[in-house]
């Protein structure tokens, strides 16, 4: 359906299927005609592949998507949007909507039926208040596909982006580069959307590596040393892994001298391989 990025188009559509906005969905549907065309281009699907996407709304990006794509499916959790989709994709036999919570849907049972055969990535523009749960799902799922093309909050963009060892480093960083390398491709003003959010938003892509960034022993102990080595960023290390871990500090202070890792630095100056380090010398504690 042509003009779906047109304010006007989509006020008549909602106004004629009397939907309403949902903040608690955090909805906010595409109206800048350039965004979404940009962004399937960049998530890297062509004719001879399928892609996942997450919350179509009113199917703006998935219009695109179906243009460039061999199967589109897409995973809407609000039923109120079923019969918008019937209407604003009907012209497309490659798509398939789903009224499912991408959260606990099986994925890779989603992937081996819907996808036989096809290269698979996974574009969408995701809601601010769910986006890192939703990453990590995607990310710890070891899902068979080559990228994860999503838009975000600005600041998340930053976050999720930043290279490890850096002052923006958090936990999530840490762990989507342990998946993923990750890109800032573009930003996208508040203005493009509607209702306008009160931030801007901005596309990355997560380009899936084959093989985990840094080599553990125990990758859930390594995603909890993470999680315990952000959980008080103002601290150092020490300080941070003896409360995040319940362990004694001196202990602690012991471990991090084995890894030769200073204890008095902070989480946001250790590289992978320090972090990797830690979650080994753990790893080798608790066996013992």
């Amino acid at each position: 359906m042509e003009k779906l990025s047109n304010i006007n188009t989509v006020k008549d559509i909602l106004q004629r299927h009397g939907f309403t906005f949902s903040k608690s969905l955090g909805q906010n549907f595409l109206i800048n005609p350039s965004v979404c065309p940009k962004m399937a281009e960049e998530c890297g699907v062509d004719s001879d592949s399928g892609v996942i996407e997450v919350g179509p709304g009113i199917g703006v990006l998935t219009n695109e998507l179906a243009k460039r794509a061999k199967k589109v499916v897409a995973v809407e959790l609000d039923k109120r949007l079923l019969p918008v989709l019937d209407e604003t994709l009907g012209e497309y036999d490659n798509v398939k909507v789903i009224n499912e919570d991408v959260m606990k849907l099986d994925l890779n049972k989603l992937i081996e039926e819907e996808f036989k055969g096809m290269k698979v990535c996974v574009c969408a523009n995701l809601p601010y208040y769910i986006t890192s749960p939703i990453v990590m799902r995607l990310l710890e799922e070891k899902l068979s596909v080559t990228s994860i093309t999503v838009m975000v909050q600005k600041e998340a963009a930053q976050r999720i982006c930043a290279e490890v060892g850096t002052r923006q480093c958090g936990a999530v960083t840490a762990a989507v580069w342990y998946y993923s390398r990750p890109e800032l491709l573009f930003h996208v003003s508040s203005g493009s959307f509607m209702p306008a959010p009160k931030v801007d938003s901005a596309v990355i892509r997560l380009n899936i590596r084959k093989e985990p960034a840094v080599s553990v022993k125990d990758e859930k102990l390594f995603f909890k040393t993470v999680r315990a080595a952000f959980s008080q960023r103002r601290k150092n290390i020490a300080n941070s892994l003896s409360t995040g871990l319940s362990m004694n500090k001196q202990d602690i202070i012991s471990l991090l001298e084995d890894c030769s890792i200073p204890s008095l630095k902070r989480a946001e100056e250790l590289s992978m391989e320090e972090l990797g380090k830690i979650s080994d010398r753990l790893s080798d504690l608790f066996k013992n």
